[in-house]
């Protein structure tokens, strides 16, 4: 990606960010550096939709990457976030990046929200109340209704 980081491409299809463009927020990087399963847990509260919390995510990444599998909760949400807003699989595969990449990986994700126009740090609830009082009618994040 060559575009300026100053204007981003935010239509469907681009990432918003390079994967190592992780210093382009150095409180989010060293947060993420020492404590990934809390920027974890922000990311997965919002892909949820609120359905799991980021507390509860914290706990399930903390769980996982002790026993060295944390790459597998990691690639889930990272394939969730791209489906979401049809993003490539680039530069390297969710497996990958989720095993070997994972802080730069966690901080893309996370970034990506934030430049969507999500708190990732405010959780669901809050960033749902943000959009109220905004006047936001439709969600930056597509909702997920039952269907029949």
């Amino acid at each position: 990606m060559t575009a300026n980081k100053n204007e981003y491409d935010k239509s469907e299809g681009q990432w918003t960010t390079n994967l190592f463009d992780c210093w382009d927020d150095s409180s989010l990087c060293v947060k993420t550096c020492f404590c990934p399963c809390v920027t974890t847990g922000e990311v997965v509260e919002i892909l949820d939709q609120g359905a799991t919390s980021k507390g509860d995510a914290c706990l399930l990444a903390y769980a996982m990457g002790s026993i060295h599998c944390g790459w597998i909760y990691g690639r889930k949400y990272r394939r969730k976030l791209r489906e979401l807003f049809k993003l490539p699989e680039t530069p390297y595969s969710d497996t990958l990046i989720s095993c070997c990449c994972c802080v730069c990986g966690i901080c893309q994700e996370y970034r990506e929200l934030q430049n969507r126009g999500v708190d990732p740090s405010l959780g669901w609830e809050g960033n749902v109340e943000k959009w109220k009082r905004e006047g936001v009618t439709v969600p930056p994040i597509p909702t997920f209704t039952m269907g029949r």
